[in-house]
């Protein structure tokens, strides 16, 4: 159900081909279950941190995958690479890294 909503809301994601789950291991312990939506126009990670779902889009990148929401103030990024990701808070001023994270 929450697939089908996420579909109908986000523009390019309606001929979604494929969905991957991943989990990662990060600092302290603390796990990150991401969700990967590819679609022909859009590609999305939803990962789940601190108890809330966090819905990022792709972002270009040099290298790797990278997800964050176009947006002037505060919010996450999700940059992947092989098998690391690493979250970062970004701010206006710039971006400060939160959890290193290696896939399961």
């Amino acid at each position: 159900m929450r697939a089908m909503v996420l579909l109908a809301l986000v523009p390019g994601l309606a001929a979604a081909q494929e969905f991957t789950t991943q989990r990662y291991t990060c600092d302290r312990g603390v796990e990150v279950p991401a969700t990967y939506v590819n679609g022909a126009d859009q590609s999305l990670a939803i990962i789940h941190v601190e108890g809330n779902q966090i819905t990022l889009v792709n972002e270009p990148a040099a290298s790797g995958a990278r997800y964050g929401w176009p947006s002037d103030g505060s919010t996450y990024v999700w940059w992947t690479k092989g098998d690391e990701a690493t979250l970062y808070w970004k701010t206006p001023e710039g971006e400060t890294p939160l959890l290193a994270c290696k896939a399961e």
